[in-house]
Protein backbone atom coordinates (compact mmCIF):
# COMPACT_ATOMS: atom_id res chain seq x y z
CA UNK A 1 0.00 0.00 0.00
CA UNK A 2 1.45 3.56 -0.81
CA UNK A 3 1.64 6.11 1.87
CA UNK A 4 -1.72 8.28 1.93
CA UNK A 5 -3.76 5.74 -0.44
CA UNK A 6 -6.73 4.45 1.53
CA UNK A 7 -9.10 1.61 0.45
CA UNK A 8 -12.64 2.34 -0.01
CA UNK A 9 -14.65 1.53 2.59
CA UNK A 10 -18.22 -0.41 2.29
CA UNK A 11 -21.44 0.28 4.46
CA UNK A 12 -25.11 -1.55 4.06
CA UNK A 13 -27.80 -0.10 5.09
CA UNK A 14 -31.69 -0.16 4.91
CA UNK A 15 -32.49 1.58 1.69
CA UNK A 16 -34.80 4.78 1.93
CA UNK A 17 -37.10 6.64 -0.69
CA UNK A 18 -34.69 8.88 -0.78
CA UNK A 19 -31.87 6.01 -2.45
CA UNK A 20 -34.81 5.07 -5.11
CA UNK A 21 -33.81 7.75 -8.13
CA UNK A 22 -29.68 6.42 -7.26
CA UNK A 23 -30.68 2.95 -7.52
CA UNK A 24 -32.67 3.46 -10.84
CA UNK A 25 -29.84 5.37 -12.45
CA UNK A 26 -27.23 2.02 -11.25
CA UNK A 27 -29.95 -0.22 -12.01
CA UNK A 28 -30.60 1.13 -15.82
CA UNK A 29 -26.25 1.07 -16.04
CA UNK A 30 -26.67 -2.90 -14.98
CA UNK A 31 -28.84 -3.22 -17.18
CA UNK A 32 -27.96 -1.75 -20.11
CA UNK A 33 -24.12 -3.60 -19.32
CA UNK A 34 -24.94 -6.94 -18.18
CA UNK A 35 -28.82 -7.38 -18.86
CA UNK A 36 -30.53 -7.38 -15.98
CA UNK A 37 -33.23 -7.53 -14.98
CA UNK A 38 -34.16 -9.32 -18.28
CA UNK A 39 -37.48 -7.13 -18.84
CA UNK A 40 -36.83 -3.14 -18.06
CA UNK A 41 -39.70 -2.64 -15.76
CA UNK A 42 -41.92 0.16 -16.71
CA UNK A 43 -41.79 1.74 -13.55
CA UNK A 44 -38.27 0.71 -11.74
CA UNK A 45 -38.59 2.32 -8.70
CA UNK A 46 -41.77 0.79 -8.00
CA UNK A 47 -40.15 -2.19 -9.39
CA UNK A 48 -37.29 -1.68 -6.58
CA UNK A 49 -40.05 -0.42 -4.02
CA UNK A 50 -41.38 -3.99 -4.32
CA UNK A 51 -38.61 -4.54 -1.41
CA UNK A 52 -39.56 -1.96 0.94
CA UNK A 53 -41.35 -3.50 3.83
CA UNK A 54 -44.82 -3.60 2.75
CA UNK A 55 -47.30 -5.88 0.92
CA UNK A 56 -44.53 -8.98 0.04
CA UNK A 57 -41.11 -7.42 0.87
CA UNK A 58 -39.34 -8.12 4.35
CA UNK A 59 -36.72 -5.31 3.14
CA UNK A 60 -34.74 -3.70 1.08
CA UNK A 61 -30.99 -2.50 1.94
CA UNK A 62 -28.09 -0.10 -0.45
CA UNK A 63 -24.25 -0.71 -0.31
CA UNK A 64 -22.42 2.63 -0.14
CA UNK A 65 -19.03 2.96 -1.22
CA UNK A 66 -17.42 5.86 0.54
CA UNK A 67 -20.65 7.44 1.13
CA UNK A 68 -22.32 7.04 -2.79
CA UNK A 69 -24.82 4.28 -3.39
CA UNK A 70 -23.00 1.54 -5.23
CA UNK A 71 -25.61 -1.51 -5.10
CA UNK A 72 -29.26 -3.02 -3.82
CA UNK A 73 -30.64 -5.75 -2.49
CA UNK A 74 -34.16 -6.68 -1.17
CA UNK A 75 -35.85 -9.78 0.27
CA UNK A 76 -39.33 -10.81 0.74
CA UNK A 77 -42.19 -13.09 1.22
CA UNK A 78 -42.69 -16.26 -1.83
CA UNK A 79 -44.96 -15.12 -3.74
CA UNK A 80 -46.91 -18.31 -5.53
CA UNK A 81 -44.49 -18.56 -8.74
CA UNK A 82 -41.00 -18.77 -6.70
CA UNK A 83 -40.10 -22.18 -7.45
CA UNK A 84 -36.81 -21.96 -5.32
CA UNK A 85 -38.88 -21.29 -2.07
CA UNK A 86 -41.63 -23.76 -3.11
CA UNK A 87 -38.88 -26.33 -3.89
CA UNK A 88 -37.36 -25.42 -0.30
CA UNK A 89 -40.44 -25.51 1.51
CA UNK A 90 -41.05 -29.25 0.33
CA UNK A 91 -37.51 -30.49 0.71
CA UNK A 92 -37.31 -28.97 4.15
CA UNK A 93 -40.77 -27.85 6.02
CA UNK A 94 -39.29 -24.50 6.69
CA UNK A 95 -40.53 -20.76 5.39
CA UNK A 96 -38.12 -19.21 3.10
CA UNK A 97 -37.49 -15.41 2.23
CA UNK A 98 -36.66 -14.32 -1.44
CA UNK A 99 -33.65 -12.43 -2.38
CA UNK A 100 -34.13 -10.13 -4.97
CA UNK A 101 -33.37 -7.21 -6.90
CA UNK A 102 -29.07 -7.78 -6.04
CA UNK A 103 -27.33 -5.10 -8.07
CA UNK A 104 -24.13 -3.64 -8.11
CA UNK A 105 -22.83 -0.51 -10.09
CA UNK A 106 -20.31 -1.34 -12.76
CA UNK A 107 -18.23 1.42 -11.41
CA UNK A 108 -18.01 -0.12 -7.95
CA UNK A 109 -17.64 -4.21 -8.76
CA UNK A 110 -14.32 -5.51 -7.18
CA UNK A 111 -14.83 -4.12 -3.48
CA UNK A 112 -16.51 -6.86 -2.83
CA UNK A 113 -20.22 -5.04 -2.54
CA UNK A 114 -22.17 -8.10 -3.74
CA UNK A 115 -20.85 -10.56 -1.13
CA UNK A 116 -21.29 -7.65 1.93
CA UNK A 117 -25.08 -7.38 0.17
CA UNK A 118 -25.43 -11.52 0.12
CA UNK A 119 -24.26 -11.75 3.39
CA UNK A 120 -26.28 -8.89 4.65
CA UNK A 121 -29.55 -10.12 3.38
CA UNK A 122 -29.04 -13.85 4.01
CA UNK A 123 -28.00 -12.51 7.95
CA UNK A 124 -31.15 -11.13 7.78
CA UNK A 125 -33.45 -13.58 6.61
CA UNK A 126 -31.97 -15.85 9.26
CA UNK A 127 -33.21 -12.77 11.83
CA UNK A 128 -36.71 -13.46 10.79
CA UNK A 129 -36.13 -17.04 10.65
CA UNK A 130 -36.62 -17.95 7.13
CA UNK A 131 -33.75 -19.47 5.03
CA UNK A 132 -32.79 -17.69 2.19
CA UNK A 133 -33.24 -18.70 -1.56
CA UNK A 134 -33.56 -17.00 -4.98
CA UNK A 135 -34.15 -17.49 -8.78
CA UNK A 136 -31.22 -16.69 -11.10
CA UNK A 137 -31.69 -16.18 -14.87
CA UNK A 138 -28.76 -18.98 -16.27
CA UNK A 139 -27.37 -16.63 -18.49
CA UNK A 140 -26.18 -14.36 -15.64
CA UNK A 141 -23.35 -16.36 -15.09
CA UNK A 142 -21.59 -13.47 -12.72
CA UNK A 143 -23.82 -13.32 -10.14
CA UNK A 144 -24.11 -17.28 -10.27
CA UNK A 145 -20.30 -17.49 -9.62
CA UNK A 146 -21.30 -15.07 -6.82
CA UNK A 147 -24.09 -17.46 -4.80
CA UNK A 148 -21.40 -20.11 -5.77
CA UNK A 149 -18.68 -18.86 -3.93
CA UNK A 150 -21.08 -17.77 -1.11
CA UNK A 151 -21.69 -21.18 -0.85
CA UNK A 152 -24.88 -21.04 -1.97
CA UNK A 153 -26.53 -24.84 -2.93
CA UNK A 154 -28.54 -25.44 -6.25
CA UNK A 155 -31.76 -26.73 -6.55
CA UNK A 156 -32.78 -27.20 -9.61
CA UNK A 157 -32.46 -25.74 -13.00
CA UNK A 158 -35.62 -25.31 -14.68
CA UNK A 159 -37.16 -23.50 -17.87
CA UNK A 160 -39.97 -20.81 -17.47
CA UNK A 161 -42.69 -19.50 -19.78
CA UNK A 162 -42.14 -15.47 -19.60
CA UNK A 163 -44.37 -14.31 -22.30
CA UNK A 164 -45.65 -16.11 -25.31
CA UNK A 165 -42.45 -15.52 -26.88
CA UNK A 166 -40.09 -15.96 -24.06
CA UNK A 167 -38.63 -19.22 -22.10
CA UNK A 168 -35.62 -18.89 -19.76
CA UNK A 169 -33.62 -21.40 -18.01
CA UNK A 170 -33.32 -20.65 -14.03
CA UNK A 171 -31.24 -21.34 -11.39
CA UNK A 172 -32.72 -22.25 -8.14
CA UNK A 173 -30.53 -21.72 -5.29
CA UNK A 174 -30.45 -22.12 -1.15
CA UNK A 175 -27.91 -20.08 1.15
CA UNK A 176 -25.88 -22.80 2.92
CA UNK A 177 -27.79 -24.32 5.87
CA UNK A 178 -25.81 -22.51 9.21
Amino acid sequence: MTHGSTRPTCSVRPRSAADLPACVRILAEVHERDGYPVDWPARPADWLAAGDGTAMGLGAWVAELDGRVAGHVALSRPADDDLAARIWRERNGSEPAVVGRLFVSPAARGHRIGANLLRHVTAEARRLGRHPVLDVVASDTAAIALYERAGWRLLTTTTQQWSPERTVTIHCYAAPTP
